[in-house]
């Protein structure tokens, strides 16, 4: 690979300004004076993670937003094409709030939309929070809920679970994950419990014939996962009742009509589940409709599943607000089949399976091609469709979510059409990068950017500004937890793989071939038969050793490029999933090892066949707090340490700790080029630092001195929570690399002036 192509594109960053993808308007831009002026914008792959839910505004012609499971929401601009990350703003403390469980406009209010964000359950993570905003997501306004929002866990493609009402723009419905159904009167600042007899909501529901002009809706209908069923309150939420003639599953989607009539498709479980072709799951799709003033419920599943584990459920679930008995619906976990959608002209009596009167654009995204030629299952419109939407001013345009992003068409009608036309779907994801990005590296040659990616496998990036398709990590379907190269030989990598029979993959032409690492002694799997998380792999200085760290796991080392493996003597006999082996970038042989339980730093000097304790008296750390360890390039034993009390530098051998004063708490670093005027790699920080003396604050910094001062790089748009990963660029200076959690990989460069 060639390797400057980016060079060739800095002379129009600064023509492009907004313009980028990723990169927020001019008006959005920080004017903080002690932040220096950089350009962010998403590394392009496209897509790679769960889209699990979408909301049209109901008025606004084009006005579409969507949410993830882990990667925050986003909003759809029609003309470009192109999707706005709306929560990068996010920091440290509110990283669980990427995870968005649902969202919510105001019909008679455009600008103002609402998420109720967290990302888990369980009592050590951060309660939920409902943000509001009044400009189409630009701001947001954080009220605290108190309670748990599990924007990734199990149910979380079911809703929506927040509404407002139609008729009072203050009221608000939110169905939780585990404390019921809520009801705000102030626009989400607090909420009260309702009468609603179950903890975890699936879908809130509010008919607007049951209100007028400034009296809110009466009827509100809900969903449950733990006490299966739909439930209806006639009093504004004080009490409700067991909708009688629905089947005793979770509802999964409902929508209401332009006649009145009311549908929902059900599944019997929190769809979805981990992945699990074996799980046992049924469904269906129902209708109410009033006949003679009754209520009468009719099933009209399009095909109902099998008993055992070829069952499957329904999800996604809209009507067309033009023309009266017109919908779409979704299946979900269909793995035998592969899921589809149906779409009925009739109210559900006859239905036209679209799957097989379909063409998907896979071309557009070299991933994506080699991906759905690797999984090898039935998979006509992709898995885990949650959610699928019409455009409210136009049926023929729809939108649904997969496990891996997005597709949309302008030919929905050409299904049932006589004779039937091919609907053309478009993986539309255009800047939204919600992939996992586990690890990133940017090496001294080859490739500019190296990414290892769950699910997705990851790639190289010889040009940052295209989608990589030379450079990928195939097969695509796989989990990438870790990927290096050698300072001094660059072409010389190795990656690890979940999915990999032998846990990994090793290059040495600079990732245009891979070939399976060699035979080890790891577990591949554990005691309940599931494969384990094949960690972290270092490659040294010249490329002739490896050392490997299968997670809670004892490392293991190979001097023949991965052929053959064996175990690591003197590797701390604490499990930690958290153990990193780095190479030293200047001497071929020598590796380095963070034993963060007992507060030092082990050392080898025969290629990771014997380790031995080198540096004493670090803090001793639990796997729930920061700290990395890096090893400069250029001399030996040059050593770097985040840690929750400030960066620290060991420069060599025989000279003393120092550490960065103007850093309080760091998190994460990188090194990369250094300034033209400096002696010393530049450094970058996230953690909180101070600049010029003040107080200091969180945010990503990078000094030129070698520690001794900090500019702010990252302005307080730019957070993206929580990062997994951080690289910079040796060649060139500036310019840094971030893997947030769930938004791919983020470029940073000094803005240039016209």
């Amino acid at each position: 690979m060639q390797r400057r192509h980016f060079i060739a594109r800095t002379a129009g960053l600064a023509a492009a300004g907004s313009a980028l993808p990723g990169v927020l308007p001019a008006a959005m831009a920080a004017t903080d004076a002690s932040v220096v002026p950089y350009d962010w914008r998403s590394v392009p792959f496209g897509g790679g993670g769960f889209v699990d839910g979408f909301v049209f505004h109901p008025r606004e012609a084009g006005l579409l937003y969507c949410r993830t499971d882990i990667g925050g929401a986003y909003r759809f601009d029609p003309k470009a094409r192109r999707w706005w990350p709306l929560l990068d703003h996010l920091d440290k403390a509110d990283a669980d709030l990427m995870g968005v469980l649902s969202v919510a406009v105001d019909p008679n209010d455009a600008d103002r939309v609402y998420l109720a964000c967290g990302l888990y359950l369980s009592k050590d993570v951060r309660d939920g929070a409902l943000l509001a905003s009044s400009d189409r997501g630009r701001t947001w306004a954080k009220h605290e809920l108190g309670l748990k929002i599990g924007g990734n866990s199990p149910g979380r493609g079911s809703g929506e679970r927040l509404q407002v009402d139609p008729w009072v723009g203050e009221v608000l419905y939110l169905g939780s994950s585990q404390d019921g159904l809520l009801k705000s009167t102030d626009r989400g600042r607090s909420f009260q419990p309702l009468g609603l007899p179950a903890r975890h909501v699936s879908l809130v529901l509010v008919d607007p014939a049951s209100g007028a002009a400034g009296k809110a809706a009466s009827r509100i209908y809900a969903g449950s996962h733990d006490q299966p069923g739909l439930y209806v309150s006639e009093d504004g939420g004080r009490s409700f009742a067991r909708e009688p003639g629905t089947p005793a599953m979770a509802p999964q989607r409902a929508a209401i009509g332009p006649d009145g009539v009311l549908y929902v498709s059900f599944a019997a479980s929190d769809a979805p589940q981990a992945v699990n072709p074996s799980y046992a799951l049924r469904g269906g799709v129902w209708k109410r409709e009033l006949r003679g003033g009754k209520a009468l419920w009719t099933e009209i599943t399009p095909v109902k599943p099998a008993e055992g584990p070829a069952g499957f459920g329904y999800s996604g679930l809209d009507v067309d607000r033009q023309r009266p008995g017109r919908l779409i619906v979704s299946t979900i976990e269909r793995w035998r089949d592969g899921d589809d959608l149906f779409l009925s002209e009739d109210g559900g009596k006859s239905w036209t399976a679209i799957g097989a009167r379909s063409k998907h654009d896979i071309e557009s995204r070299p991933w994506l091609a080699n991906y759905k030629g690797a999984t090898r299952r039935p998979d006509p419109m992709g898995h885990w469709i949650a959610d699928v939407k019409l455009d409210p001013k136009d049926g023929s345009r729809a939108v649904y979510g997969t496990g891996y992003g997005v597709w949309m068409t302008d030919s929905l009608a050409a299904a049932t059409r006589s004779p039937a036309g091919t609907v053309a779907w478009r993986f539309e994801v255009e800047n939204l990068e919600e992939t996992a990005t586990l690890e990133i590296k940017s090496p001294s040659g080859g490739a500019t950017l190296l990414a290892a990616m769950g699910d997705v496998s990851g790639a190289a990036w010889d040009d940052l500004g295209k989608n990589p398709s030379a450079g990928l990590f195939a097969p695509s379907n796989e989990t990438n937890r870790s990927v290096d190269a050698a300072q001094l030989e660059p072409r010389v990598l190795a990656r690890t793989s979940d999915h990999a029979p032998t846990g990994g993959y090793v290059s040495v032409d600079g990732g245009v071939s891979w070939r399976p690492f060699g035979p080890s002694p790891r577990e591949a799997k554990n005691a309940r038969g599931h494969r384990t998380p094949t960690g972290l792999v270092a490659v040294s200085a010249k490329g002739g050793f490896l050392v490997w760290a299968p997670e809670r796991q004892p490392g293991m080392w190979s001097k023949d490029k991965g052929r053959s493996w064996s175990l690591c003597e003197g590797w701390p006999a604490e499990r930690s999933p958290l153990l990193a082996p780095i190479a030293d970038r200047a001497v071929e042989g020598v590796f380095y090892l963070l034993d963060r339980a007992q507060g030092r730093v082990l050392m080898s000097v025969d290629g990771g066949e014997h380790f031995q304790p080198a540096v004493n008296g670090l803090p001793q750390l639990d796997d729930g707090q920061y700290a990395q360890m890096l090893c400069a390039p250029g001399r030996g034993r040059d050593l770097w340490f985040a840690l929750p009390n400030g960066l620290f530098h060991l420069p060599g051998a025989d000279q003393p700790m120092q550490q960065a004063k103007p850093v309080a708490e760091a998190w994460m670093m990188a090194l990369g080029k250094s300034a033209a005027s400096a002696a010393y790699h530049a450094i970058y920080v996230w953690g909180r630092a101070s600049v010029g003396g003040a107080s200091p604050v969180e945010g990503l910094f990078r000094s030129d001195d070698e520690g001794r001062s900090f500019v702010r790089i990252g302005d307080d748009l730019h957070r993206y929570g929580r990062l997994l990963s951080m690289a910079a660029d040796p060649l060139e200076h500036g310019t840094v690399f971030l893997a947030p959690h769930g938004r791919g990989v983020v470029v940073g460069r000094p803005r240039t002036t016209p």
